[in-house]
């Protein structure tokens, strides 16, 4: 089952997506690594981030990445090797730190002022706060001036859409999608091409009225005016 997106917001960018992207920044997409093995087939992209260990990952896919950052407590010393030896930019961070490493990659994604972001991430079989730390890091304001923000956790897709932007899913009937206010109350959410389509909902932390909705076969069109929405698509991709 594919998945084709289009991002919108107030700006005018083109990026580089299976859709269209229209974003406040340039047309480049920004990959983040971010741990766990990479199953799913990776975005067209402009630049390779990886976060500690995520650099073993991919290079196992085949990627290389131009950064490294983090602790690098996790990287194998082949790979740290590799990296340092082949002209890779290394951000050695303190293990004593505010923030993980893949927060940290996404900052430096940022820094790049991409049109597009996607991070693949740990899968569900790892360590349940690292994965629902990676969701939340998605949410962080400093995301909010691009275009595009998801994520591939295995076979999940994931798109975080901040106040103001709307993202465009071309799923097809039946396709399940929950919709989560992760990162504090939602207001102004719209939801399009659904079984359960809603307009100018508020939706809250704790309630779970947005989840398992199913596409109805046409594009499923989500918008957000304030606060940060999470929208997942379980096993899209597998």
């Amino acid at each position: 089952m594919g998945i084709t997106t289009t991002i919108k917001n107030t700006g005018k960018n083109t990026g580089k997506n299976t859709g269209k992207n229209t974003g406040k920044n340039t047309g480049t997409c920004a990959v983040v690594i971010g741990g766990g093995p990479i199953t799913s087939t990776v975005a067209d992209h402009d630049l390779v981030i990886a976060a500690d260990g995520g650099y073993d990952a991919a290079r196992a896919a085949g990627l290389d990445p131009h950064v490294l950052v983090g602790d690098l407590d996790s990287i194998s010393a082949a790979g740290l090797a590799w990296a340092e030896s082949h002209g890779v930019d290394v951000q050695h961070h303190a293990a004593d730190k505010d923030r993980t490493d893949t927060a940290l990659a996404l900052t430096e994604a940022v820094a790049s002022a991409p049109g597009e972001i996607v991070l693949y991430g740990p899968t569900a079989g790892d360590r349940l706060d690292h994965l629902l730390g990676a969701i939340i890091a998605l949410g962080s304001p400093e995301l909010a001036s691009t275009g595009s923000v998801s994520a591939r956790f295995g076979g999940t897709a994931v798109h975080v859409v901040h106040p103001g932007h709307t993202v465009e899913l071309a799923l097809t009937i039946g396709t399940v999608f929950s919709l989560l206010p992760l990162h504090g109350p939602c207001a102004g959410v719209t939801v399009g091409g659904a079984r359960w389509a809603l307009s100018d909902a508020v939706l809250v932390p704790g309630s779970t009225v947005g989840i398992s909705n199913e596409a109805d076969g046409t594009n499923v069109v989500v918008s957000v005016a304030t606060g940060v929405l999470t929208v997942i698509i379980p096993e899209v991709l597998a």
